[in-house]
């Protein structure tokens, strides 16, 4: 308006256009307060929807389980901290709407006139106190805190998404306003504002907390369900026509995808007309356990019994098998190779196809059963061969026997070798004399530890020294530390003994080694 000096007349016209204005602002605040409420309206009932939908979803997986408890366990414990942590936060922002509510007084004919809650004294005073965060306001952001870093605890790393979004959702950090002004987080929301933005604004916060809880199930459900239904789930079966063949038969079968799960176990199974027992209902798998039968092929017929949803579901069991007459020949095989080691422990494998382990007995010098189905343990003496003898006792108590020879042979002459080199190895000096001389047995099919106790060391133009021990002496080192570039020192006379197996062989003289000082 201008300014200078106004005739009455003006002056009346201007106080005209302000109380026009101030009517048309009181009028739209009245309009956004509506807005306001009924948004708040709005999420209330979205609210109540998402509760339901969220509890329902609770109690299918405490369902689930009931049907499989190893799997669905672990995830509805993690689900029900979820729970408790979203219930609290959620009814502590509701013990605050209340409060606010109860600040001001509605008639019955409107119990809620969004029009009149344009005040912002009661959060003002409840949150903001004397330029700073009440202790009310206190309790309300370490709330939040607390639910963020429970859900987070929670979760763990196992939801990266879910974590995301909540950090999002319920970000208390400080914020610059359109100003530039940097506010806390209570100020900038809540101080200020008409009470019905302020109970709109609790609303929103109630439904990201119903969000969160909805999030999170849907994660962990479709975890599961992708973790189920990996390729890695999956393993190649062979079922054959049948389980046994002659020589000369054509091979055939069938080779099937079948996924394992370790949790699934079922409540019931029945072969062959009968139930088998619980202690043979493992973990994704069922042990059988019946007489084989006589001669010929023999069918497997039963079911599977499940529960899902509280109903039982059955899957058919349907296979056969072969049984083949009596064997009357003994498999001998020695496990590391076709000779044993003299004064050596060499494990061997007796047995007899069709006759069980302890109707077979094995005999020979030195060859006496471990544990295992047809474990031996074979420790040769003196000579040039030993003969295992096995033999077995049929079902009809007849006898069947067979024997196997095998040579005997001493350990190999081992090498010596110093940073694990043997022959011929370039070094200096400085590394030589602090180096460790060992012995090895390259390519042998038994690990066997050395103990050195003793070698000789030759430097050009020295005398022999003889050292104790695997490392050099004072002697040793002053003559190596005397050699020149080129010299070529020997190590050699090595002797050493077995440590532990084998304690008591005599070992062989390890090769000699030389080094090249560089």
């Amino acid at each position: 308006m201008a300014g200078g000096k106004l005739s009455p007349r003006q002056k009346m016209i201007n106080l005209m256009y302000l109380v026009f204005i101030a009517m048309l602002a009181m009028q739209m605040s009245k309009e956004v307060l509506t807005a306001f409420g009924f948004m708040n309206d709005k999420f209330e009932a979205a609210n109540v929807t998402a509760t339901q939908l969220n509890t329902d979803a609770y109690t299918g997986l405490a369902d689930k389980v009931g049907e499989q408890a190893e799997k669905y366990g672990p995830l509805n414990i993690k689900a029900n901290q979820i729970r408790t942590i979203s219930d609290d936060l959620y009814n502590h922002i509701e013990d605050i709407k209340q409060k606010v509510l109860g600040d001001f007084e509605f008639t019955e004919d409107n119990p809620k006139n969004y029009e009149t809650m344009d005040k912002s004294d009661y959060l003002d005073l409840y949150f903001y106190q004397k330029g700073k965060i009440s202790e009310n306001g206190q309790a309300f952001i370490d709330k939040i805190g607390s639910y963020k870093s429970g859900v987070i605890t929670a979760l763990d790393t196992l939801y990266p998404s879910v974590v995301k979004s909540v950090n999002q959702r319920f970000d208390i950090s400080d914020v610059t306003d359109g100003e530039g002004i940097k506010k806390n987080w209570i100020d900038y929301n809540f101080v200020g504002f008409p009470a019905v933005a302020s109970i709109t604004k609790l609303t929103a916060m109630q439904a990201d907390i119903k969000a969160t809880e909805s999030d999170v199930l849907s994660a962990m459900l479709q975890g599961q369900l992708i973790q189920d239904n990996s390729i890695k789930k999956y393993e190649a079966i062979v079922v054959p026509e049948k389980t046994a063949f002659f020589a000369g038969e054509t091979f055939k079968g069938k080779v099937y995808l079948g996924k394992v799960d370790a949790t699934l176990v079922p409540s019931r199974v029945e072969v062959n007309g009968r139930e088998v027992e619980k202690k043979n209902l493992q973990a994704g798998q069922v042990v059988l356990e019946f007489p084989a039968g006589a001669v010929g092929e023999r069918e497997i017929k039963g079911k599977f019994v499940f529960k899902e949803n509280g109903e039982d579901v059955e899957i058919e069991i349907n296979s056969s098998y072969a049984v083949v007459p009596k064997p009357n020949s003994a498999v001998i095989a020695a496990d590391k190779m076709n000779v044993v080691y003299r004064s050596l422990p060499n494990p061997m494998t007796v047995s007899i196809p069709g006759i069980p382990d302890n109707l077979v007995k094995a005999s020979a010098p030195g060859l006496r059963k471990v544990s295992g189905v047809g474990k031996y343990m074979m420790t040769p003496g003196t000579g040039k061969n030993v003969k295992i003898i096995a033999s077995g006792t049929l079902p009809d108590g007849s006898k069947v026997s067979s024997s196997q020879t095998f040579r005997i042979k001493d350990i190999p002459k081992p090498f010596a070798t110093v940073r694990k080199e043997s022959g011929f190895v370039k070094m200096p000096k400085s590394s030589l004399v602090k180096t460790t001389v060992r012995v090895e047995l390259p390519d042998f099919l038994f690990d066997l530890d050395f103990k050195i106790k003793s070698f000789k060391v030759k430097v050009p133009g020295k005398a022999t020294i003889t050292v104790s021990g695997s490392k050099m002496n004072g002697q040793a080192q002053s003559a190596i530390n005397g050699a020149r570039v080129g010299d070529v020192i020997a190590i050699f006379d090595v002797k050493s003994s077995l440590v532990g197996v084998g304690s008591g062989v005599n070992v062989k003289d390890a090769s000699a080694v030389s080094i090249e000082i560089q």
